[in-house]
């Protein structure tokens, strides 16, 4: 019996790779081609799998591409919720605000996260539920999350917030909405320092202190 528990689990560790390896050889795919210019015979072949293989993972290219985008919004969103606790005890609102910001911005501006924005975004009349589901998991849980936390902030007296939803949205658009604009619409060639990122984090933070602190 041991022996039979050891073989299925090796079987599913091989089966978790071979779709971790589909779907990073698919989002490769997606990105340079776009959704049309993407086949399931490519996806195999990238993948070094047999299209049977990739079949058996994904039952057709919509259903490969909805999950490789929710996967990835999720995946690369921990870093910023992992952060937001710190705000709970905060002693210096302004300085772990501006670190949060500064977290914020980083994730939001990596390049295969604003290729794929830009993807989805395109595919939106295709796809509109896919556009949906990504700004609810995206910017939606983002701003939802951090609503919370700033509620948590004004009732410790160290914020003056009416409505903590709205108060959020304020914070994620001030911080990353003139690098998140200027790629979206200039493309990859557009390119900014971490000196730069930092730079509109510090100011996006601040900006919105000086209309939510308590005085």
């Amino acid at each position: 019996m041991p022996a039979r528990v050891d073989a299925g689990g090796a079987d599913e560790g091989r089966s978790d790779r071979k779709r971790r390896v589909i779907l990073e050889a698919a989002t490769d795919l997606f990105l340079r081609n776009g959704y049309l210019g993407t086949s399931m015979d490519e996806v195999a072949s990238v993948a070094g799998v047999s299209k049977q293989t990739v079949y058996k993972h994904f039952s057709d290219k919509e259903g490969l591409f909805q999950e490789l985008v929710l996967a990835t919004i999720d995946q690369v969103g921990e870093p910023f919720y992992e952060a937001l606790p710190s705000l709970e005890d905060t002693d210096d609102v302004e300085e772990d605000l501006r670190a949060l910001a500064r977290g914020l911005i980083r994730i939001v501006m990596r390049p295969r996260l604003l290729q794929l924005r830009r993807l989805v975004i395109a595919e939106a009349g295709r796809f509109p539920e896919l556009g949906r589901a990504y700004y609810e998991r995206g910017p939606g849980r983002t701003a939802e999350a951090l609503a919370s936390h700033l509620e948590q902030l004004a009732r410790r007296g160290l914020l003056r917030v009416d409505d903590p939803s709205l108060a959020a949205n304020h914070f994620l658009w001030l911080v990353v909405s003139i690098p998140l604009n200027a790629v979206m619409f200039g493309g990859s060639e557009t390119q900014f320092t971490p000196r730069q990122l930092n730079r509109f984090a510090d100011t996006g933070a601040s900006a919105f202190l000086e209309g939510y602190r308590s005085a």
